[in-house]
């Protein structure tokens, strides 16, 4: 069975890098969690950073949980105040600690010290070392997931440069790098 963890509204936010974490879950390397208030703040960032129409964001995160049903953490409200990392995530560390993830993958990790989630364990760890993880552990379901995106882009069509290179401006320039190294095409 693939192990938890739990995805940060800020590694949720860039499309192309979004679609890599979870084309890799649908390939079975990991099990992806989040809960209603990630998802929440997901679609707020959508319309007011990213500057996305209401409807596009939500169908977006229709999407995504229509995918995967079973990634909603629930019933960790109660946790909220016994968390002891950031005051604006101790949601997200509250949600990680009641699906018993295994990792916490924000690009935040200075707001979740070691000291705040060591008693839950959970590893705060980037979207670059996570997905540099799943290539070691798993390039068979990466190849396979990145290879899938690359064919199925459509709007614009995407050559496999071309997806790294978006990975790269979104945050995980050292996976770009190494998945370089590899004979994905």
């Amino acid at each position: 069975m693939a192990f938890p963890a739990f995805l940060d509204t800020c590694v949720l936010f860039s499309p192309t890098l979004t679609d890599t974490l979870l084309r890799i879950a649908e390939e079975g390397a990991f099990r992806p969690h989040w809960s209603s208030e990630v998802l929440e703040e997901l679609q707020s960032a959508l319309i007011d950073k990213a500057q996305i129409p209401a409807d596009a964001a939500r169908r977006r995160i229709g999407h995504m949980e229509a995918a995967f049903p079973e990634a909603a953490v629930t019933d960790y409200e109660v946790l909220v105040s016994a968390m002891t990392c950031h005051a604006k995530d101790r949601h997200v560390l509250a949600a990680a600690a009641q699906a018993h993830c295994e990792v916490l993958v924000t690009f935040n990790v200075r707001d979740f010290p070691v000291s705040s989630t060591r008693p839950h364990h959970i590893e705060t760890v980037t979207p670059d070392a996570f997905l540099l993880d799943q290539l070691d552990l798993y390039p068979t379901n990466v190849g396979r997931a990145l290879v899938s995106q690359v064919l199925e882009a459509r709007r614009p069509p995407t050559t496999m440069n071309q997806l790294l290179s978006r990975l790269s401006n979104a945050g995980v320039p050292q996976f770009a790098a190494e998945v370089r190294r590899h004979d994905f095409d």
